[in-house]
């Protein structure tokens, strides 16, 4: 099993539920700062020329929710998705709020040419970041169990997801100690072996 990845990113989300799951994986460096991702050896890999991508037996898998999910199926011992319904469900709401909201306000930081050509729209999306990954914050502060998890009874697919985007929120401007829960969610994250091997292995 081989995991196209890029330090810092959301790719490491698919590591760290590996890691979590106890399935062995290779490693793949995918260089941003030389443009790997677009070079035809990685579109050859992913044509959409983004990370994660997960080979298993020659097939290629895409999108971090849909792998997320696929490593869970793999391993259900590890109890990545919660048994009980409405906190399966509890779990992919804040999953696809991630996905279609908070990466989303990140990603107007660095990717505006994604959504406008002008210059002067990419400096302003930039500056609205803070803004707006604050208020993804305050939601989730307000909405998340937390306890230390997203959802009561143990660690899940969303604490992964939502944790790697964690490590974006500095850079992004947010004041993060102005979210006491979302503060003890990222402690709790940061004790476990998962998240100190990624770091070990230069990935965060």
């Amino acid at each position: 099993m081989d995991l196209f990845y890029a330090p810092n990113s959301i790719s490491v989300a698919t590591a760290i539920a590996l890691e979590e799951a106890g399935i062995t994986y290779t490693p793949r460096l995918v260089d941003f700062a030389s443009s790997a991702q677009s070079q035809p050896e990685y579109l050859a890999v992913n044509p959409k020329g983004r990370v994660p991508a997960l080979v298993i037996d020659g097939q290629i898998l895409t999108e971090t929710g849909a792998l997320l999910e696929h490593i869970a199926t793999l391993a259900p011992q590890a109890g990545l998705v919660p048994a009980a319904p409405m906190a399966a469900f509890r779990m992919r709401e804040v999953m696809y709020y991630l996905a279609t909201t908070m990466h989303v306000a990140h990603a107007h930081k660095l990717r505006g040419a994604r959504w406008a050509d002008k210059p002067e729209s990419h400096a302003d999306m930039t500056a609205k970041v803070p803004e707006t990954m604050s208020a993804c914050c305050t939601h989730l502060e307000a909405t998340c169990d937390f306890a230390p998890f997203v959802v009561a009874g143990g660690l899940t697919l969303a604490d992964i997801y939502l944790y790697v985007i964690c490590t974006w929120l500095p850079g992004d401007g947010v004041r993060v100690e102005e979210f006491p829960r979302l503060c003890r969610f990222i402690k709790a994250m940061e004790a476990r072996a998962s998240i100190k091997a990624v770091k070990t292995a230069g990935m965060l």
